[in-house]
């Protein structure tokens, strides 16, 4: 299928006042733009950014409340229990919350549900667990907006219960004393693109400022928000939420945090992963630690992550780090064989793509590793994909969407035939009984029907700039890092180049191309790396149109490296 480029020409006068303003390659400016940013007071405060702007906590609904319930359980030394999710978000607010509450020698304990045992957040069980420890106060991190039943049992049993959480809520909110999750509709923060663990960095604040409001402070010497940015940036970049506004200043923050090396935990962890903590970024975050964090809730349990991120001893985080890698490597296995069973289907009946979505069940899938198989699958197939466990009664299972097919919404019109769903407008789980699976991909096939066209299939490749030769350069990449950390809401630009000849090339490592480009001219060249190809026969000598990432060269100063991503 033919990849749509899109590129938009952004104002050329606003880019020509950015950059005389900003002193920038044309380049940056136009990307700047592209970003919504026209102004230089704008564009100064995206490039380097402070804490002067960000939202003040109490705009969230119920942040009073919460902060006044949890200060009054502190002092009079009630029992806090803090229930968090088992994703690299979920176990960051739980340490995060865990740590701040620590420092004021609060009655405490946290707890992480087993992923195929127990299942996504709080639940009858773990009210009657409560009850057992006489816990008074329930403070759940990343879940619990569906949690309704689990609310009205703890109420039963006078326990309260401080949602705090930012997946999509339902028609209706759980009766919990308070809750706080941007995404209600009578919630007027702006924060919606908080992750969890954002929504529980914002309680820290809130509840930071109450601490010093009623003389707390003066009994235990008060922390500093910046030492909970590294678990901020950790979660956040993790969920894949947009990383604009607050979520890219505390991030960028978090980012620093982390390189000075503070943390055992993180420090045992980018040894492991081979990470240089000196350069470590978004992707080293994305791609290496976070993997490792959620391999632990899919393979393992999750608790292994919360008491690694609050382990202050170095020996026994390189132990658990090790650990990490190890499950990281089996979740890598597992995901393999699934997909690989998988594409072998669909290779011999290829109607499992009718009608652009994959709806596929076994019983032998491991159910922990299914959304990372599903976004493979839906990104190489352009659709939605739905992929369960039908081991049980109850098949369970996870689903990824593309472009702007909200799948969350998708599903809540077939929730006739769901025993439950939850999740975000590209990635959601779900449990269906076996005697409705038949019936599942006919009914999200007529909802996709009412609410999509044709474009909301077409595989489209946004293009952020067309670039020559000439412009590839040390200082543009420099100023291009200036626009990290990248992630949701703030890709990696993407740039096309034209009209590109190879003046040399080598395959390294049995299926990399590394070639030397050169424009008509043959004025200038530039070395470019073309990763993974799948054949190393066939390759083209000449390219009309050639998409790309830039980046310094990690082990050449002052060199580019131009990243071939299509063709």
């Amino acid at each position: 299928m033919e990849i749509k480029l899109t590129y938009t020409t952004p104002d050329r006068n606003v880019v020509q006042r950015l950059q005389k303003a900003l002193g920038c390659h044309h380049v940056i400016a136009g990307l700047l733009v592209e970003k919504g940013i026209t102004t230089a007071d704008e564009a100064k405060f995206f490039l380097n950014p402070d804490y002067s702007r960000l939202s003040t906590p109490f705009e969230l609904k119920d942040m009073d409340k919460a902060v006044e319930r949890i200060h009054t359980a502190v002092r009079n030394k009630e029992k806090i229990f803090i229930f968090g999710d088992f994703d690299a978000d979920g176990v960051t607010a739980t340490a995060m919350l865990y740590q701040f509450l620590s420092l004021v020698e609060a009655d405490l304990s946290w707890y992480v549900p087993h992923r195929a045992k127990e299942g996504y957040s709080l639940q009858l069980p773990h009210i009657e667990m409560a009850v057992s420890m006489a816990v008074d106060l329930i403070i759940t991190v990343d879940c619990g907006i569906s949690s309704h039943e689990a609310v009205q049992a703890a109420a039963r049993e006078d326990i309260d219960v401080i949602i705090t959480d930012h997946h999509e809520p339902g028609t209706t909110i759980p009766k919990a004393f308070a809750v706080i999750n941007p995404k209600q509709a009578d919630c007027n923060a702006c924060l919606e693109y908080l992750a969890g663990v954002g929504v529980a960095f914002y309680l820290i604040m809130g509840l930071r400022k109450a601490f010093r409001d009623n003389g707390v402070w003066e009994q235990y010497p008060e922390p500093k928000l910046s030492e909970y940015l590294d678990l901020f940036a950790i979660g956040t970049i993790g969920d894949m939420v947009p990383l604009v506004q607050d979520n890219r200043v505390l991030c960028m923050a978090g980012i620093k945090r982390i390189r000075m090396g503070l943390r055992p935990a993180l420090v045992s962890m980018a040894r492991t992963s081979r990470i240089d903590m000196d350069k470590l970024d978004s992707d080293d975050i994305s791609f290496k630690i976070v993997p490792r964090l959620n391999a632990a809730g899919r393979i393992s349990h999750a608790r292994i992550c919360v008491s690694h991120l609050t382990c202050p001893a170095p020996a026994q985080t390189e132990t658990i780090a090790t650990l990490l890698d190890e499950l990281n490597r089996k979740r890598q296995l597992i995901e393999k064989e699934i997909v690989e069973d998988i594409e072998q289907r669909i290779a011999g009946d290829p109607s499992i793509l009718e009608n652009r979505l994959i709806v596929l069940w076994d019983s032998k899938w491991e159910t922990s590793v299914l959304g990372i198989a599903a976004s493979r699958l839906a990104r190489k197939h352009v659709c939605p994909v739905v992929l369960l466990n039908s081991k049980d009664e109850i098949a369970k299972g996870s689903c990824r969407s593309i472009n702007q097919i909200n799948i969350h919404e998708v599903l809540s019109g077939t929730r006739d035939l769901l025993e439950t769903f939850g999740g975000h407008a590209m990635a959601a789980g779900l449990s269906v009984r076996k005697e409705n699976l038949a019936r599942l991909k006919p009914a999200l096939t007529d909802i996709l029907a009412l609410v999509c066209t044709e474009k909301d299939f077409a595989p489209v490749r946004k293009i952020d700039a067309v670039i020559k030769i000439a412009d590839i350069t040390p200082e543009l990449v420099r100023q291009i890092d200036m626009l990290r950390p990248f992630g949701t809401g703030n890709p990696e630009p993407v740039f096309l180049m034209e009209n590109m000849w190879v003046a040399s090339s080598v395959i390294i490592g049995g299926c990399h191309r590394k070639m030397t480009l050169k424009d008509q001219r043959e004025e200038y060249q530039v070395e470019a790396l073309h990763f993974n190809l799948s054949d190393t026969t066939c390759l083209p000598e000449f390219f009309p149109k050639l998409l790309v990432k830039l980046k310094a060269d990690r082990f050449k100063q002052n060199r580019v490296q131009v990243i071939v991503q299509d063709m």
